[in-house]
């Protein structure tokens, strides 16, 4: 590729001393590379959008000889103070120009804000404009987590030719999916993301991060509301139509949520793309599946999976594996390609408390090894052979059974105590004796179970635990499957045979420590509970209970297998 002649960037705006400091420090506590310079911004940029809409950018600029390799993020979050020090400097101080652009309709971009429907569009349009820029070299990457991680695979369903790398954090590609895992409305995620947008531009920094570190105990009151059309208004803020509208189309195969899809992207793009993710993040389930998708066409892709939750994703690690990334994509003018990751994939074991560099996942060599439920709350390595037998449990979706930690936006998320909630009546667990050796869990867990309910409108959810020799028992991983029968369906009678797999994990389970299954009917409020009426979601004002039977016998072998190494 040419590049344009060498130029000196037009005068910014210098930073702040304290953007300075702070940039200097975090780059010290993060172990970062050292700054190759100073930097300057050009703020409150005007991208024009081919509808005559305008985008508000901002642009962080090495103090040097241009033009630059330049990183594009595209963001509904705003450009404040934070996004200077951890996401414009760390990247700008080290010779990459940075564009940090508001997208449509949030801190002073124009048009109307529509949760990812116009990234794809916008994004072009954004390219276009830098195509003029001085500053911009002719290449190109994305970059940012979340929300940021979706515009980056909506601008990849058509790529720029200028696009040479994408770098992606706790993203996902399918909006439709990641609200409505498994059938069951993601209640509390998205009732929080929805509060943070509807009041994001009316608080400064620091009563933003308050809201969001408090918004658990605070949305608690509204998510227990029946019916849960109209949660948005109640909770205020800038309207948020679309809440409302994804409770009313609660099936994934309605062409309404074609809109929120990016997914083509990832079947047809071959960018050069680092993944970072998370055990416990939300979007876990869609960053293995891109993973998959790129490795199998021989994409260049790298894959990064820590212990994190979605707000704990750690800064450091991600921010230095991704500076590594654009060293091999985007090397500096004049500086060699840095050498690639050591190790296509780079995991963080549980447990072990330890990071393991994999040439694939999941890692080659795993043996099935099974798990039966059994009487008595215990989970033996032999398959039953006495006669039908079973546990019962009754779940009240009027006395829900509460959410703990996971795969959810808030500050308690990710790898939590359960041991309040497995003493509730409506909570069955399974637990082998303490293991005399270590188990070490790589890949997904499959769940089969025997269930017998008298609702047909009911849902299950499954957890596998670690049960340490205190008797603290920890998630690992889990997902809930609903039973409701298709529309126009009859609702099946007896005893039905439910196989699920559990969100990959890896994850040691210690000599001492107990393997744990644990069931029960639901877990509110981070999924919607199913009222067992069959009711619309977003109408429904009453509940129904039901009564599950898990089977352990010989006609009923209840299971678990974990991938182990």
């Amino acid at each position: 590729m040419s590049y344009p002649d060498p130029i000196v960037p037009s005068p910014g705006q210098p930073l702040s001393r304290a953007a300075r400091l702070a940039g200097t420090a975090l780059g010290r506590r993060w172990r970062l590379p050292v700054s190759t310079g100073p930097v300057e911004v050009l703020r409150n940029l005007e991208v024009p959008m081919r509808d005559g809409e305008i985008l508000r950018a901002d642009v962080y600029l090495p103090k040097s000889v241009g033009p630059h390799p330049t990183v594009l993020l595209r963001s509904p979050y705003g450009r404040g103070p934070e996004m200077t020090v951890s996401v414009g400097l760390p990247y700008a101080s080290r010779g990459y120009a940075v564009v940090l652009q508001s997208v449509r309709g949030t801190f002073g971009s124009g048009g109307q804000f529509e949760p990812v429907v116009n990234e794809a569009e916008d994004g072009q349009d954004t390219v276009v404009w830098l195509r003029d820029q001085p500053w911009f070299d002719g290449r190109l990457a994305t970059l940012g987590p979340s929300y940021l991680s979706y515009t980056q695979w909506a601008l990849a369903l058509d790529p720029p030719p200028e696009l040479t790398a994408m770098i992606l954090h706790i993203g996902p590609h399918d909006l439709a999916q990641a609200g409505m895992i498994d059938g069951a409305f993601q209640l509390a995620n998205l009732a929080t993301w929805t509060e943070i947008i509807a009041h994001q531009e009316r608080l400064g920094i620091v009563r933003g991060t308050v809201r969001l570190m408090t918004a658990e105990r605070r949305l608690a009151p509204y998510l227990t509301r029946l019916p849960l059309r109209g949660l948005a208004e109640q909770i205020g803020g800038t309207p948020a139509p679309w809440f409302d509208e994804w409770l009313a189309h609660p099936d994934l195969s309605d062409p309404y949520w074609d809109r929120y899809r990016a997914t083509p992207a990832v079947h047809s793009s071959t960018v050069p793309a680092l993944l970072v993710g998370g055990w416990q993040d939300w979007f876990l389930e869609q960053t293995l599946y891109q993973y998959g998708v790129l490795r199998d066409r021989g994409v260049d892709v790298g894959l990064t999976i820590g212990p994190w939750a979605h707000l704990s994703l750690d800064a450091a690690v991600a921010t230095s594996e991704s500076l590594a990334w654009l060293g091999t994509h985007l090397p500096l003018d004049g500086a060699p390609p840095a050498p690639p990751r050591p190790s296509r994939v780079r995991v963080f074991v549980t447990g072990a408390r330890e990071w393991r560099n994999l040439p694939d996942w999941p890692p080659a060599g795993t043996t099935d090894s099974t798990w039966y439920l059994a009487g008595d709350g215990r989970l033996e390595d032999e398959p039953p052979s006495g006669p039908p037998s079973g546990t019962t449990f009754r779940y009240d979706p009027m006395n829900p059974t509460p959410s703990v930690g996971g795969r959810v936006l808030a500050r308690r998320a990710g790898r939590r105590d359960n041991r309040k909630l497995e003493a509730r009546a409506d909570v069955r667990t399974f637990s082998t004796a303490p293991l005399a050796a270590p188990v070490e869990v790589l890949g997904a867990a499959t769940v089969r179970l025997f269930v017998e309910s008298d609702n047909p409108y009911a849902d299950i959810f499954v957890r596998l635990c670690d049960v340490d020799p205190r008797g603290r028992s920890i998630n690992i991983t889990d997902r809930l499957v609903r039973l409701d029968p298709a529309e126009g369906e009859e609702p099946s009678a007896g005893e039905r045979k439910v196989e699920l797999t559990l969100p990959d994990t890896a994850h040691r389970f210690r000599a001492g420590h107990r393997i744990r299954v644990q069931v029960s009917g639901g877990a509110h409020p981070r999924y919607a509970r199913n009222l067992g009426t069959g009711e619309p979601l977003g109408q429904a004002t009453r509940g129904v209970p039901v009564t599950h039977r898990i089977g352990h016998s010989s006609a009923s072998p209840s299971s678990i297998t974990l991938p182990t190494g």
